[in-house]
């Protein structure tokens, strides 16, 4: 099971290579609009650097979003012209559940954070960001949705679980909430990678959870959501008790 990951839901991009889940190969740019220009070139190095050809592939797999407008673009198109000329299927995962799972093992195996929750915030616009909550084990909290930042964004929720907030929408959120005793934020910035958008699309492989190549879009939320962008619920923690 050879799966090849894409990810450019930011401003940099990322392609790793996962074999059974083991990663074999990756390559990573965090410079602004290098999408359009070098997400080729890192697929190219990532798949000839573990030593195989594009026709050995099994399924590519690409982050959906949320994310970038363009780079979800040129992530889902690359990926989809791949699918295409190799007759290989395509995995789309999610951006914020690729980001979690960077983090997820650590909180989950530390006997000191069990009860954490985690947050990946991506920035939107203004006081918007792109948020989700997960617990440790990646089961869903709250949905992926559009957020406008507020001293009350995430309701009760934040009174009962001490929650981690990160992603380049977490600047955002410090100012707001960095005061609150349960309100963690990372020291070190956290970017989307191809790396974990692999691991989680070695377990969708093997679920056989595959999208239409042909009908397959980025996951923009903003048009999903509709213009306006709403806080998290007060009553959140019911969320986390059901």
């Amino acid at each position: 099971m050879l799966i090849l990951s894409l990810d450019s839901s930011t401003k940099g991009c990322s392609a790793a290579l996962h074999q059974d889940g083991a990663l074999l190969s990756a390559c990573d740019l965090h410079t602004d609009r290098s999408s359009s220009s070098m997400l080729t070139t890192l697929i190219q190095s990532t798949v000839q650097n573990a030593g195989f050809a594009l026709h050995d592939l099994d399924a590519i797999a690409v982050a959906k979003g949320p994310g970038s407008y363009t780079g979800l673009r040129v992530a889902v198109s690359t990926a989809k012209g791949l699918c295409y000329a190799l007759d290989k299927p395509l995995i789309g995962i999610n951006t914020l559940a690729a980001m979690a799972r960077q983090l997820s093992t650590f909180y989950e195996d530390n006997a000191s954070t069990q009860g954490y929750l985690l947050c990946p915030m991506l920035d939107a616009r203004r006081m918007e960001v792109y948020a989700t909550v997960f617990d440790t084990r990646l089961q869903t909290i709250l949905p992926t949705q559009a957020v406008v930042v507020q001293a009350d964004s995430f309701g009760t929720l934040l009174e009962k679980y001490p929650i981690v907030f990160f992603g380049d929408g977490a600047a955002k959120c410090q100012p707001v909430l960095g005061t609150h005793p349960h309100a963690h934020f990372l020291s070190e910035p956290l970017h989307p990678s191809a790396r974990t958008v692999g691991t989680l699309a070695t377990e969708a492989f093997l679920r056989a959870e595959f999208e239409d190549v042909v009908t397959f879009e980025p996951y923009y939320l903003k048009d999903f959501m509709g213009t306006q962008p709403r806080s998290l619920p007060t009553d959140s923690a019911q969320a986390v008790d059901a």
